[in-house]
């Protein structure tokens, strides 16, 4: 059976407010986290990612009172990550609203934590969230790690020295239900997913894989797709600008062949 492709807003907080950057950085402001909710679920999100991006580098747990009002406003499925340091940690937030939760830095740090939020929750409600950069021929790392893509953490500020695919392998044997990859050099850029890295991390596990990172077109949602195994896309600043809606891109991909629903 053929699935429907997902199509995922994602909501960068910070201080409150959702923002947009390039790379992780250079941030701007893009509104009020409740708002874009609302209508992001108005518009036919399939799901909608909530990341507190400060979360980790600043060592605090996740800002639950703004998780707690934005669930509130949502009827379909809520992945919310950010500085969720364990399963206590994860427990909290899913009894504030959120259906699954997403960790990255406390995973790499902590690799058991992955089964034990899979094993506590249930493995649908663990999404590990992979940022992954490029590496240049030119890093004199690259030949001693031997690898084309290497993952950050502290909101893409740290290198790991860890390869993204084979992590992405390890981590499906821990027990995550889901991976939300993020490609850094893409990230804010507009210039469309980086379709190598997706379709590297497709076809090297047998979890669902969300597409994360340089969409800027409606075009660039078919490619993920076409191009990919890829189950879902996720977007900001195109949907938060209001450069496109949402059912502008679910009629797209209908038009184009790609199962989505409308």
């Amino acid at each position: 059976m053929t699935l429907a492709k997902r199509i995922i807003p994602c909501l960068d907080v910070k201080d409150g407010r959702v923002v947009k950057g390039i790379h992780f950085v250079r941030l701007k402001d893009a509104g009020n986290p409740v708002e874009l909710a609302s209508r992001y679920r108005d518009e036919g999100a399939d799901e909608l990612v909530f990341l507190d991006i400060t979360a980790s580098p600043e060592k605090r747990t996740i800002i639950k009172n703004i998780v707690r009002s934005v669930a509130r406003e949502l009827d379909i499925p809520f992945t919310v990550g950010g500085g969720i340091r364990s399963a206590d940690d994860a427990r909290e937030i899913l009894s504030n609203g959120a259906d699954k939760v997403a960790i990255n830095t406390k995973a790499i740090e902590n690799p058991s934590l992955v089964t034990e939020i899979a094993d506590r929750f249930g493995q649908q409600c663990c999404v590990i969230a992979i940022d992954a950069k490029r590496v240049t021929t030119g890093d004199s790392q690259s030949a001693r790690y031997g690898k084309q893509f290497e993952i950050y953490s502290y909101g893409a500020r740290k290198a790991t020295g860890i390869d993204a695919i084979e992590w992405a392998k390890q981590v499906e044997g821990l027990g995550a239900g889901e991976l939300l990859v993020t490609s850094i050099d893409r990230d804010g850029t507009q210039s469309g997913y980086d379709i190598e890295l997706t379709r590297m991390m497709c076809d090297s596990v047998n979890i669902p894989v969300i597409a994360s990172g340089g969409c800027g077109k409606l075009e660039h949602f078919a490619d993920v797709f076409r191009a990919t195994n890829a189950d879902a896309a996720l977007a900001a600043s195109v949907f938060h600008y209001e450069e496109y809606s949402i059912p502008n891109v679910k009629s797209y991909l209908k038009e184009k062949g790609i199962l989505v629903r409308i």
